[in-house]
């Protein structure tokens, strides 16, 4: 094999292993724009509002666009306090995205009723895939960290109707490791994403 053989042979092993290793996409989000979301328990929106919050704002903007959302159960729900979601209906996918959690933003809006927030671990820069709606005033969070990147400007009532039954018992480290297969059998009656998708 002459010298370019193997040079040619080698830049196309480094690229077969570029591709394979490649993160989830970090494309930058519009100025503004809404997700809807529809549910098993009905329609909402979400506006989001990229300068309140650019890396929570580009992060939730590729993952709709990925459709990472879809079949993504309701897991966390605590009446008066907040609706969490975020792990992936499969856990490969949940596994790519949170192996690359994003930089934290400033606060530069409140948790107030219907503002959407990422969850973080309470380390810096551990958001990844899950984010939680406020149902109440929940301002203490501000200080805390957890920086709103939109609200919910319509279906907020189809919020407040999504099934609170199982409140905290789902394991979030078994969401990661098992997805769906984990939640369907063991917490049927969770509500779940049907799809969302970036509002044209």
């Amino acid at each position: 094999m002459n010298r370019f053989s193997v040079v040619a042979s080698i830049a196309l092993t480094l690229a077969a292993c570029s591709g394979s290793a490649q993160g989830p996409p970090n494309e930058t989000a519009p100025a503004t724009f809404r997700v809807n979301f529809d549910t098993s328990r009905g329609p909402f929106v979400i506006e989001v509002t990229r300068e309140q919050a650019p890396n929570g704002a580009d992060r939730l903007y590729n993952l709709v666009k990925a459709k990472y959302f879809d079949g993504a159960r309701f897991y966390r729900v605590v009446p008066g306090f907040m609706v969490q979601w975020g792990g992936a209906a499969e856990p490969e996918d949940s596994k790519k995205w949170d192996d690359v959690p994003i930089q934290d933003d400033p606060v530069k809006a409140s948790n107030q009723r219907g503002m959407v927030s990422f969850a973080a671990s309470g380390q810096p820069n551990s958001r990844t895939t899950h984010m939680f709606i406020n149902f109440a005033d929940n301002s203490r969070l501000d200080a805390m960290g957890f920086a709103p990147i939109g609200k919910v400007v319509s279906g907020m009532e189809v919020v407040d109707q999504i099934y609170p039954d199982d409140g905290e018992r789902p394991d979030q480290g078994r969401i990661r490791e098992e997805g769906n297969s984990y939640l369907v059998s063991h917490f049927p009656n969770l509500d779940f994403i049907k799809t969302a998708r970036i509002a044209q």
